[in-house]
């Protein structure tokens, strides 16, 4: 049986942990270089971690039942209770299958024209020529208030609302530090600390009237929440208690709302930084839309947009998923014990030269069908994959889709000049910043 190396850099007592909170992205790129699958160390704590698909594929869907979600889901813990993004066994699998109806194609098809058409169109109409729009806060706005609107049948009251933008961008500030630190340095009471407990308990607390009046309800109103509170275990025939809905609701409004947030801003600033790919978005939409709202059964034929969205995915994924052993396992020949953390990077698949070539470079035609069907498994995975693949994902493509669409046909988007644009790593890769001057189309 072989050994998989520790990587180099190894210090006492912290281990990796400061390479890996200062360049987490440059530091899990380079461990491909020594392995298939590597040791590193955050704090005294060992965490193999899987570096090529094949691995990736075995950890994440052929042997999933043998592992569990790791330590950075077990510190998400204050914030997402028992949800589906930190809920393991028999219990994962039950609310899986209570939530999957929430996301099916019929309910998206709903959202997408009352909801995320609507809304995108508001955001468009209200910006004017010239006008200098901070494109990551303004998605960040609009994700919220789509989350928002497809969670519950009328707005959230603007306290609501308040609290959640208040409180996500603190929670995401520090979930990094958070999560590789060590247990010893969680439990301090500094700053970043106090602020992510404070911020956790905040969000945990908007929620639960809404529910309650829901409840009492009783009525499908063809929302989300509708749905989490009328859902039936198919198995068991059970219902969630409140407190489980409340738990979904503050997983979607928190992992969704972000990740499509940030997936839009990226878009937006990838098609200005390049003419050709710019050119050919506006004119599809121009073809396929001739001026008129995005609609569902129009997706199909936003090809181009979509093969956009889908490059965005592979340049800017989360950094890393963690996962726990079950038992002993074999991965890669290497004998992992039971109880031991086991990670794979997707930003490291997505940017391995041997499946994308100059993987710096963005290119949509990447995802043209049939070079994308070349793709091994397990080399392109933003939403994670097999049994605990995000049930979200579905509509998050749409949503990205529809407003991407719905701005693009109206408003070039142009980068403000001396205002540099880069990554920052929180739980997501967010825009540092990303000012953009709106400029009217001619179409």
């Amino acid at each position: 049986m072989n050994t998989a190396p520790v990587v180099p850099g190894r210090l006492p007592l912290i281990g990796h942990t400061v390479p890996m909170l200062r360049g987490p992205v440059r530091f899990l790129a380079s461990l491909r270089e020594h392995g298939e699958i590597v040791r590193i160390f955050l704090g005294p704590l060992p965490v193999y971690l899987v570096t090529t698909p094949e691995l990736a594929w075995q950890v994440l869907v052929g042997d999933a039942d043998k592992f569990d979600k790791g330590i950075v889901f077990d510190k998400m813990r204050p914030l997402f209770g028992d949800g589906l993004a930190t809920s393991n066994g028999e219990f994962n699998q039950r609310q899986r299958r209570m939530v999957l109806p929430a996301f099916g194609r019929a309910r998206i098809e709903g959202y997408t024209e009352s909801t995320i058409t609507a809304l995108a169109t508001e955001l468009a109409d209200s910006w004017h020529p010239g006008q200098v729009v901070e494109v990551d806060q303004r998605m960040q706005d609009l994700a919220l208030g789509i989350a928002g609107r497809t969670l519950f049948s009328t707005e959230l009251g603007a306290d609501v609302l308040a609290e959640i933008r208040r409180s996500i961008p603190i929670m995401l500030e520090n979930v990094l530090v958070r999560a590789f630190s060590p247990r010893l340095v969680e439990k301090l009471p500094i700053p970043a600390n106090r602020r992510f407990d404070a911020a956790a308990a905040r969000l945990r607390a908007v929620i639960p009237a809404a529910i309650e009046a829901a409840r009492a309800d009783g009525t499908d109103h063809g929302d989300l929440l509708s749905t989490l509170l009328l859902a039936r275990d198919p198995e068991t025939g059970e219902s969630m208690t409140d407190e489980q809905v409340h738990d979904e609701v503050i997983t979607i409004l928190t992992t969704g709302a972000e990740t499509t947030a940030v997936a839009l801003a990226w878009f937006f600033h990838e098609v200005a930084r390049n003419p050709e790919i710019e050119r050919r978005f506006h004119a599809e939409l121009d073809e396929v839309l001739g001026g008129r709202p995005v609609t569902f059964a129009d997706l199909p034929r936003l090809e181009y947009t979509q093969r956009i969205a889908s490059e965005v995915l592979r340049r800017t994924p989360p950094v890393i998923l963690m996962r726990r052993t079950r038992e002993d396992v074999e991965i890669g020949g290497v004998a992992i014990p039971k109880g031991t953390e086991v990670a794979v990077s997707q930003h490291t698949l997505h940017q391995n030269p041997e499946f994308y070539p100059d993987p710096e470079r963005f290119d949509p035609d990447r995802w043209e069908p049939e070079r994308a069907a070349r793709l091994p498994r397990g080399a392109y995975i933003p939403f994670g994959a097999g049994a605990r693949f995000c049930p979200g994902h579905f509509f998050a493509q749409t949503e990205i889709a529809v407003v991407a669409a719905t701005i693009g046909a109206r408003w070039r988007l142009v980068p403000v000049p001396g205002k540099r644009v880069y990554a920052k790593v929180k739980a997501t890769m967010q825009p540092n910043q990303l000012p953009m001057t709106a400029v009217q189309r001619i179409t």
